[in-house]
């Protein structure tokens, strides 16, 4: 299990352009795309530093999706001509967004697909692969992927032996409730992860007992918005007490409600920001992440 730390960033590192070779590196990196300043990113979320979404759009499954800050962000835009959500929040691959891990030369903690499911079942397996292909190669960063499709997580990571040793790909579930949440996590013990974490959020209701063996990482969060659900203090205390005891890093997210910044993130009069302890690559220099880039073959067709 992954050891625990105060909210602390990844450490930031300097690339610096091996002598004599920029303008062939440049121009070549120009040809793909891969543009060699730092890229605009960033996140409000408070537990990772960017988001990264090669899919956009998703379906509901379960109570934790009714109300669905993704949805109601896209369908805002729904018909703008030229707005990534043009199509709302209908499901759709974006493979223009496949490289830009590759782009950013600062280590950073990403969201993988903060407004879809790498695993819904219309997300073809070769393309999930590709997205896989790039965590992998792209190694300075730390990936959050979070599911609520755990089965078919388990599944398509079975097929994946080197994943496991990888400690800068971290895979999740989300659980809302005891029927659709809890089984999650036990689909998740069952996936071949080095850290395995949850999102338990929205918190819908009191958990209960449960098992954090073989858990790296836990998220506890209210609903927010106009129709936010309400959460108790005593539920999110159950969870971080056992926490405590099983020696797992705890992150209080937000009470949530209609006015989140008013309830605030505060839990017992103090913040709970911890995460799991890794240790991740250097970023290489430019050369490396174009090579890494084209090892990656992600400009062939999607289905060569």
């Amino acid at each position: 299990m992954a050891g625990r730390t105060r909210g602390r960033p990844i450490p930031h590192a300097t690339l610096r352009p091996e002598p004599g070779s920029q303008h062939r590196r440049t121009c070549g990196a120009r040809s793909l795309g891969l543009r060699l300043a730092p890229m605009a990113d960033g996140s409000a979320i408070e537990w990772t530093d960017a988001t990264w979404n090669p899919v956009r759009g998703c379906t509901k499954i379960s109570p934790g999706c009714k109300h669905c800050y993704a949805e109601t962000f896209a369908e805002r835009f729904r018909g703008v001509p030229g707005h990534p959500f043009e199509q709302g929040f209908d499901l759709r691959l974006v493979p223009e967004k496949l490289s830009d891990p590759f782009k950013w030369r600062r280590s950073r903690k990403i969201f993988v697909n903060s407004m879809s499911d790498l695993f819904h079942e219309d997300v073809p397996d070769d393309y999930i692969a590709r997205v896989f292909t790039v965590m992998r190669g792209a190694d300075w960063h730390v990936y959050q992927v979070l599911t609520k499709r755990a089965e078919r997580m388990q599944r398509f990571v079975s097929r994946l032996p080197w994943l496991a040793e990888l400690k800068h790909i971290w895979l999740g579930v989300s659980v809302e409730d005891r029927k659709y949440g809890l089984p999650r996590v036990e689909l998740l013990r069952e996936t071949a992860a080095a850290v395995r974490f949850l999102s338990v959020e929205p918190l819908l209701e009191d958990l209960g007992p449960f098992s954090l063996a073989g858990i790296s990482w836990v998220i506890v969060g209210g609903e927010s918005g106009p129709r936010a659900r309400p959460i108790a203090e005593d539920w999110v205390c159950t969870i971080r007490n056992s926490c405590r005891k099983n020696n797992v890093p705890f992150f209080f997210k937000q009470w949530g409600g209609v006015q989140k910044k008013r309830t605030g993130r505060t839990l017992q009069g103090r913040l709970h920001d911890e995460f799991p302890t890794v240790r991740i690559a250097a970023p290489p220099a430019e050369a490396e992440r174009y090579r890494r880039l084209l090892t990656a073959q992600l400009l062939r067709p999607l289905h060569a």
